[in-house]
């Protein structure tokens, strides 16, 4: 039998499990380091019984509703290979278009940063790898989360703080720029997340109370305190929260300026304060 023959029959399962059949060939590639032309060379090829385990193997994790990039266990962002697990969520491109927004509107040397809820710690990351001058501390409440992101830290030799810390709770410093991709969704839009999401990535870095909103709230209550004269704050939000997310920091940080922008798919996703 011929290997596109095996990946037309698991694909085809794949789809009746509610997974996209790309992922099959995603994680097929990575595993074997293929180039796309290598894949399409080997595709009418006889396959060994070896092989057909080895991507029946691939199709029962897929079928499980385990992400792909858990199954390569890495993900690619912002230019950067990130170790990715269960500890922590698969880093999305909307939030590739969050750290090029920071990168574009602060061009200078010398400025802090506090990464909220790091997670893998791709933002941190993305950010000293393009601002080496930068001093960036990353936080997070979850210690596993914080474990993962100092090895993808160590991986890619860059120099970041790491803080375990509940918002605030363990920080004293103040900073020019507070970034945070929070927990944002709301249970009572669970039935909108992914079966693979839902069923593997963590969900205290999905999943917020007061509709999504409780992270967001706790940092628009303290912030204040943790900015320098001219700080800026920049959020990833869920595209239900561009009205919602603003009259929080309204209310708390009445003289700065609010902006909510879009993402490349048209939908609210980014919040910016201000001067």
């Amino acid at each position: 039998m011929k290997l596109a023959q095996i990946f037309k029959d698991f694909e085809e399962k794949l789809i009746a499990k509610g997974e996209e059949a790309e992922s099959l060939s995603f994680v097929y590639r990575s595993l074997k380091n293929l180039s796309f032309t290598d894949f399409v060379f080997a595709l009418q090829q006889e396959v060994t019984e070896e092989e057909k385990q080895f991507v029946e193997e691939i199709y029962k994790k897929l079928a499980a509703h385990i992400p792909a990039q858990y199954v390569i266990g890495h993900a690619e962002f912002f230019g950067t290979e990130l170790k990715v697990d269960e500890r922590v969520l698969i880093p999305r491109p909307e939030t590739e278009e969050l750290v090029d927004l920071i990168l574009t509107e602060n061009p200078e040397k010398n400025l802090k940063v506090l990464d909220i809820g790091t997670g893998s710690g791709a933002i941190a990351l993305a950010l000293v790898k393009n601002r080496p001058t930068w001093t960036i501390t990353a936080t997070d409440i979850s210690q596993d989360a914080l474990d993962l992101a100092e090895e993808n830290a160590k991986e890619n030799s860059a120099d970041l703080i790491f803080i375990k810390s509940d918002c605030f709770s363990e920080i004293s410093a103040k900073y020019d720029i507070i970034v945070s991709n929070p927990p944002y969704i709301s249970r009572s839009d669970e039935s909108e997340v992914g079966l693979n999401v839902l069923h593997s990535e963590p969900h205290l870095a999905l999943f917020a109370d007061e509709d999504g909103l409780a992270i967001y709230r706790k940092i628009a209550e303290e912030a204040k305190d943790y900015l320098t004269g001219g700080g800026k704050i920049y959020l990833e939000i869920g595209y239900k929260q561009g009205q919602s997310v603003p009259e929080l920091f309204r209310k708390h940080l009445p003289e700065k300026r609010i902006r909510t922008l879009k993402d490349q798919f048209g939908q609210d996703r980014m919040v910016v304060i201000d001067d």
